[in-house]
């Protein structure tokens, strides 16, 4: 049983990126929180030497070494099982935290005991609004997205749709899903909900996760509260999909894409219709 007297556990997930696992977690340091926190790195056999940096540099830092790469999911999921936070913290090490962004998050979730997950405003290093929140996927988005129909009126719609162009990202709002770059996670949620769905390698499972938790009852919050900063690069998006074959991220997210598609289904649904209806 884990003893929920941690806060947040701050789970950060590496594959060759020494030099912003290092960044992320000093940052994390350099601005503490005012909760009790603890953070996870888990290194997805990269073979850069982020455990040596780690124990040499940032002792309070707990390391798992897994050995291989066993993709987002998996190897979120060795995070979470040692985590003994209240609250679960993913977070790619991209990401750079401002001060008092993790304690808004938590601020937020002990206000609203129906948020299962939460993520906060996401910016570029120019200081723009990133995209970090979207409606669920159609079975025709990816393919919009990634070949060169998306140009035709029908695909630049259905793109405006998916990435929320409506929306004001100053404000909070319940969505349908959010990016997994960063995403704070109730531990009594997650019992119910389960962990990430270890079927996918990459992409998708941060889709997948939060339409689990709205189908169980809870809700997804975009959490304008809190803000982050994200150095992003979208690898799947680097190649359309009719050059997929010779592009692993593309072929890994074409993969992901129909895992995800044949778990759920094709008919379109956003949030409000995955809500359980009460009896009575």
């Amino acid at each position: 049983m884990v003893s929920l007297g941690m806060d947040v556990s701050i789970i950060i997930l590496n594959y060759r990126s020494r030099g912003l696992t290092q960044q992320c977690v000093k940052t994390l340091c350099l601005y503490p929180s005012e909760c009790s926190c603890e953070i996870i790195v888990v290194d997805n056999g990269s073979g850069d030497g982020v455990g040596d940096l780690l124990a040499e540099r940032f002792l309070e830092v707990r390391f798992i070494d897994a050995k291989e790469n066993l993709g987002f999911a998996s190897g979120n999921n060795l995070g979470i099982r040692a985590a003994k936070g209240r609250y679960i913290l993913i977070m790619n090490p991209d990401i750079t935290v401002r001060p008092g962004s993790v304690d808004a998050l938590v601020r937020f979730m002990d206000k609203h005991p129906d948020v299962g997950v939460a993520g906060p405003k996401l910016l570029r290093p120019n200081g723009t609004v990133d995209e970090s929140c979207y409606r669920f996927h159609r079975w025709l988005t990816p393919v919009f997205r990634r070949t060169p129909l998306g140009r035709l009126r029908s695909g630049r719609s259905e793109n405006d749709r998916y990435v929320m162009v409506d929306f004001d990202r100053s404000e909070s709002r319940d969505v349908d899903w959010l990016l997994g770059a960063v995403l704070m996670v109730r531990r009594s949620a997650l019992e119910k909900v389960g962990p990430l769905d270890e079927g996918y390698f990459m992409y998708f499972e941060d889709t997948d996760w939060c339409r689990r938790f709205w189908k169980d009852g809870y809700r997804v919050v975009y959490f304008a509260g809190s803000t982050m900063v994200h150095c992003h690069e979208r690898l799947s998006a680097q190649v359309l999909w009719l050059f997929g074959p010779f592009n692993l991220a593309a072929r890994r997210h074409i993969r992901s894409a129909i895992y995800y598609f044949r778990k759920w289904g094709t008919k379109p649904v956003t949030h409000e219709e995955l809500v359980p209806k009460t009896k009575g």
